[in-house]
């Protein structure tokens, strides 16, 4: 399967559609609930309903989502059985294959239930109608570019005894949103030269600063206190999101003190120093994050 541990969970829906068609004496009969077999649309919703908790064991590829809703609904035409299904769940992955395979089980069990008053039935086309909550609905556009700056805050890195990672990592990773690095220096941890640096990137009309390093509990690590000193309003939601989804993989996270804010037009996210925090940490929040731009500029939601 696809790995997916990197995302992170939002509201998950799809929409699937599909019908049989079938003779005008037939579509009465199930309208009558005269099919021999029952009643023909409970039998099939039932059964719909039943197979799609088990939709992993039936796609090899597909992810166990824990579903949380799930409907199936039959629209009665003269010589046709519309089936829509809707699945729903709180999760990393979509749900349209769920969907899909409610609308297909739901066809199939009519299908069974009819084929002894009818020969001329006919399954189909099935069809994806809609899904939302993918990462791509919370992804926004911007003309020009963003404006993004990244300082590494290291004394080792600054002084060349260890080669940068994280600030290198967070570049290539942001550099896939809408935005362009314009900045990428790194600096000792010395909270005067850091609070000195994010002044002048602020003055600099930057939209986006990402910091790497300096937020954790070392004697040195001053970051946070920099970032404090120079932020007009604290962001807590950025840096909450970021604890949580890191703490999901490593007891460590909850250790960081990162925090998130804006000066002027500008704001600045404090990241962790390791590679792999500042990887998960804007997994987090990315792209969602960048719709705080619309907002600052008086776009609302």
């Amino acid at each position: 399967m696809r790995n997916i541990t990197h995302k992170f969970a939002t509201l998950r829906t799809a929409t699937a559609q599909t019908s049989i068609k079938a003779g005008a004496a037939t579509i009465a009969r199930i309208r009558d609930k005269t099919v021999p077999k029952g009643d023909a649309l409970e039998i099939a919703r039932t059964a719909a309903l039943a197979g799609v908790k088990r939709c992993d064991e039936l796609v090899p590829f597909c992810h166990s989502v824990p579903l949380d809703a799930a409907e199936i609904t039959f629209e009665l035409k003269e010589k046709e059985v519309v089936i829509t299904a809707t699945t729903q769940a709180v999760y990393k992955t979509g749900v349209e294959i769920e969907a899909l395979l409610a609308a297909q089980l739901a066809a199939i069990n009519l299908y069974d239930l009819l084929k002894p008053i009818d020969d001329r039935l006919e399954i189909g086309p099935t069809k994806l109608l809609e899904k939302t909550g993918g990462h791509g609905d919370f992804r926004d556009q911007f003309t020009p570019k963003l404006k993004t700056a990244i300082l590494v805050a290291s004394d080792s890195t600054a002084t060349g005894k260890r080669k940068d990672k994280s600030g290198a990592l967070v570049r290539d990773r942001i550099s896939k949103e809408d935005v362009e690095v314009v900045a990428y220096d790194v600096l000792p941890d010395d909270a005067s030269q850091i609070e000195a640096w994010l002044k002048t990137k602020c003055d600099e009309s930057v939209d986006l600063i990402l910091t790497t390093g300096g937020s954790g509990l070392g004697p040195r690590d001053c970051t946070v206190e920099a970032t404090r000193r120079v932020i007009d309003k604290e962001v807590p939601g950025i840096s909450e999101a970021m604890r949580v989804h890191g703490r999901e993989r490593t007891p460590y996270a909850m250790l960081s003190r990162a925090i998130s804010g804006v000066r002027g037009r500008t704001l600045i996210v404090n990241l962790p120093g390791s590679s792999r925090g500042a990887e998960e940490s804007l997994d987090a929040v990315l792209p969602g994050l960048l719709h705080a731009f619309k907002m600052m500029r008086g776009g609302g939601h």
